[in-house]
């Protein structure tokens, strides 16, 4: 069977990886006063986009992803001719529309695509699989990680679907912003409580950081640092030991809101490679997405691995 595999611009994933396996992006269009950004993960854009140095006027970006038609189209277009089964991973439905928009598209692919494989003389169903990864931004790479690994063994598309749904309902994103107002004003900007203007004014003044966590599509605080430095050592400290505890999949993957090379000389980074590498965990990195640093700030950092459940000790 021909498997695909496609995700949205906003999981953070390196482009190597992307190539080596023929991952689809679904692009996400930026728009940051008169200026447009295409979010499809191009090494290229993302650098334009770091290279304006927008700073605090991108906090009032409107974000556009891709619609359920514009899905559908791709769907009936090219992809049912080229794959007999296609598998379209997310970020949280709780976070983001993406995932709801694919779904409804799904429903007319799946009405649809007989109409196109059969005029091509391609036999056979077509099967659409839609999974949330309930996580964000690198906290997806181990689902993606998993389907991708799942369909290079040319797994049975049940086997599949299962498994990445285990794997997506036990990983573990946390992300550190640098920018506490930046993060308010783009919460704000959504309509989003979950930064409070006290919270933010007291983090400023007091260069204390928190530490968020995406587990299960919810959101929330499970640590904080003095110091963005700090936070560093913290997070990547505390990954370290969940490698050496176990992992239920073998990557750990980290994105960097700004020039990737900035990544491997935060304090605590060197523990986290020696770690994956004495256990023989593939340590991924990425730029994060133009969405990201738009509604989370330049600068910040965010992790993700898959684990058994347990509570975090940050």
């Amino acid at each position: 069977m021909r498997m695909g595999l496609t995700i949205d611009a906003s999981c953070d994933l390196p482009q190597e990886f992307l190539e080596q396996h023929g991952i689809l992006v679904l692009p996400i269009t930026i728009k940051v006063n008169d200026e447009t950004f295409t979010d499809d993960r191009n090494p290229a854009e993302i650098q334009r986009f770091i290279s304006r140095r927008l700073g605090n006027r991108s906090h009032s970006a409107e974000t556009e992803p891709t619609t359920a038609e514009e899905v559908q189209k791709l769907f009936l277009d090219r992809l049912v001719i080229e794959h007999d089964c296609v598998f379209c991973l997310t970020v949280t439905a709780t976070r983001s529309p993406i995932h709801d928009n694919v779904m409804r598209a799904s429903f007319a692919v799946l009405r649809g695509y007989r109409a196109v494989r059969e005029p091509a003389g391609i036999a056979g169903p077509f099967l659409m699989r839609v999974i949330d990864t309930r996580s964000l931004f690198a906290g997806t790479a181990p689902a993606v990680w998993e389907a991708a690994r799942m369909i290079a063994a040319d797994e049975n598309p049940a086997m599949i679907r299962e498994r990445v749904n285990f794997v997506a309902n036990h990983t573990y994103a946390y992300m550190m912003p640098r920018d506490l107002y930046y993060l308010r004003a783009r919460a704000k900007k959504k309509n989003d409580r979950s930064v409070g203007l006290f919270s933010a004014m007291l983090g400023s003044a007091l260069d204390i950081k928190p530490i968020l966590r995406c587990f299960r599509g919810e959101t929330g605080p499970v640590g904080k640092a003095r110091g963005f430095e700090q936070g560093a050592q913290q997070l990547f400290d505390y990954a370290a030991a969940r490698v050496r505890a176990g992992l239920l999949v073998p990557v750990v993957c980290a994105s960097y809101g700004g020039d990737l090379a900035v990544l491997s000389h935060l304090p605590g980074y060197a523990g986290l490679r020696a770690a994956c590498e004495e256990c023989g965990v593939t340590l991924l990195e990425a730029p994060m997405s133009i969405t990201g640093m738009v509604n989370v700030g330049e600068g910040a950092v965010t992790l993700g691995f898959a684990a058994e459940e347990h509570e975090p000790d940050l």
